[in-house]
């Protein structure tokens, strides 16, 4: 008996080539605009802008290609590749830096992750939970402090009274605003909170529930290691495997501004994927409001004053 080969159709095969030679040529393009970019970035801030001396000789506009690389902790040889559109791998956390760098803002950063086909792993300025109608609730709901947040703790917006709740929010970098972050590494944070261990163990699980669904993405494995390396307290409760879902509970802060605070926590889901949640602080008795509307009246004022220099 005869067995014929099974063959590809021409045709499939025809259109599968073209289909890689189609995202070939769309990589190829992002890697020359990537280099574009970047280059237009490094040349348009001075050494000064970064800390670094001009020198005499300097004939190169803005940065030099080694001055880019040197403050960003990667190879020259490698950074170099990377202007030239060579076809190597970038990671987010080479990314981040050099959006530090070259002092990116908001969008310019989002343009670069978007270039090099990676997910920025800070979280952005503004977010799809976070509309103008949100911003007004939450100024509507002081003296009570209130936030918005993604289910990996990044405080996405907040109103006055929450900015010195456990302490001053407004002089966190924007990417360290994070509550795990800054409940495992901030003294002032850490010292505002009442239960810190039972906290502490409690945001672990429920941040291990949440990242189930979030297993492959960049942010959230970087979220965990820098966890991991800054903080016993956090390597212990995360090797727990503990999974908790969000819930309603009592919570005590003590605020170097008016004392001892009692509050409900409440989570107010702003999507029905469970993504950003209003976080809100009701207080629990006539003592904590009181004392919420002066941290408010105190909010105020110093939202009013002039930046020191």
């Amino acid at each position: 008996m005869t067995t014929m080969a099974q063959q590809t159709p021409p045709a499939v095969t025809t259109a599968a080539t073209g289909a890689r030679a189609t995202v070939a040529a769309g990589s190829e393009i992002r890697r020359h605009e990537l280099a574009a970019f970047l280059r237009s970035r490094r040349e348009r801030i001075t050494p000064e802008q970064v800390g670094l001396p001009r020198g005499a000789r300097r004939r190169t506009p803005g940065l030099r290609r080694e001055e880019v690389a040197h403050l960003s902790a990667v190879g020259v040889t490698w950074y170099t590749w990377l202007e030239q559109s060579r076809d190597i791998h970038v990671s987010v956390q080479v990314l981040d830096a050099l959006a530090r760098t070259l002092l990116l803002d908001p969008s310019e950063r989002a343009h670069l992750f978007q270039l090099a086909g990676a997910t920025d792993p800070t979280p952005a300025s503004s977010c799809a939970g976070v509309t103008d109608a949100v911003r007004e609730l939450l100024d509507q709901l002081d003296p009570l402090p209130a936030c918005v947040q993604n289910s990996r703790y990044d405080i996405l917006a907040y109103n006055r009274t929450y900015a010195h709740l456990l302490c001053d929010l407004d002089a966190i970098p924007p990417e360290d605003r994070n509550c795990m972050v800054l409940i495992h590494t901030h003294p002032q944070w850490r010292e505002s909170v009442v239960h810190l261990d039972e906290s502490m163990r409690l945001m672990a699980a429920k941040l291990r529930a949440s990242m189930a669904g979030h297993l492959t993405e960049p942010a959230w494995k970087m979220l965990v290691k820098r966890l991991q390396t800054e903080s016993p307290e956090f390597r212990e409760n995360w090797e727990r495997y503990e999974v908790v879902v969000g819930r309603s509970k009592v919570k005590e802060f003590r605020n170097p501004h008016v004392g001892l605070l009692t509050v409900t926590h409440t989570d107010l889901w702003l999507n029905p994927e469970h993504g950003a949640r209003m976080v809100t602080y009701a207080p629990q008795n006539a003592q904590t409001r009181e004392r919420l509307e002066r941290l408010y009246a105190y909010a105020r004022s110093a939202a009013a004053r002039p930046p020191s220099h």
